[in-house]
């Protein structure tokens, strides 16, 4: 289900925050319900400390609907965030020490969001499943309900045959 990611924002463990780390397409794999596993897309994140809280703003284009939520990181996930783990590649065939440095937003109709906590070589680990609240300001906060786009012709075929699966993240 596509959505269009309008911010993340960082406050790392110092108090420091970083405003619009991310933002635009977010990727997705084509299937349409439940998770994928892994990263299917991301943006580095440098000079920032281990995160605290994430602020994520974004619209799910098949509803549409503009969402807001702030995520708290526990303790645990910057944990294992430091925490080097030897691994065999399985993409390069070569062992490697690596951690689980990228946490991985997924976003789904109905305001849900899941976070997992990974490393290039390092499996992914659930770090919750949360619910965003409508964002009442709407799509840019702009009051005007004006979206990224529609879904494209294929996705709005399948929601018109199909419905939207909400039960299944």
């Amino acid at each position: 289900m596509e959505v269009w990611v309008e911010t993340v924002d960082v406050l790392d463990r110092r108090g420091l925050a970083f405003f619009r780390v991310h933002g635009g397409v977010a990727s997705y794999t084509g299937k349409v319900e439940g998770w994928h596993q892994g990263v299917s897309g991301g943006k580095p994140v440098n000079n920032v400390d281990l995160p605290d809280q994430l602020f994520l703003r974004w619209q799910s284009l098949v509803e549409p609907q503009a969402y807001k939520i702030k995520i708290q990181i526990p303790q645990w996930v910057r944990d294992e965030m430091v925490r080097p783990e030897r691994v065999l590649c399985q993409w390069n065939n070569k062992w490697k020490t690596d951690y689980r440095e990228m946490i991985t937003l997924g976003m789904a109709p109905g305001g849900i969001v899941k976070a997992w906590v990974g490393g290039s070589c390092l499996g992914f680990k659930e770090v919750g499943r949360f619910q965003a609240e409508v964002e009442p300001r709407g799509p840019y906060l702009n009051n005007k309900g004006l979206y990224y786009r529609a879904p494209n012709p294929a996705a709005q075929a399948w929601i018109d045959q199909h419905g939207i699966p909400y039960g299944s993240w």
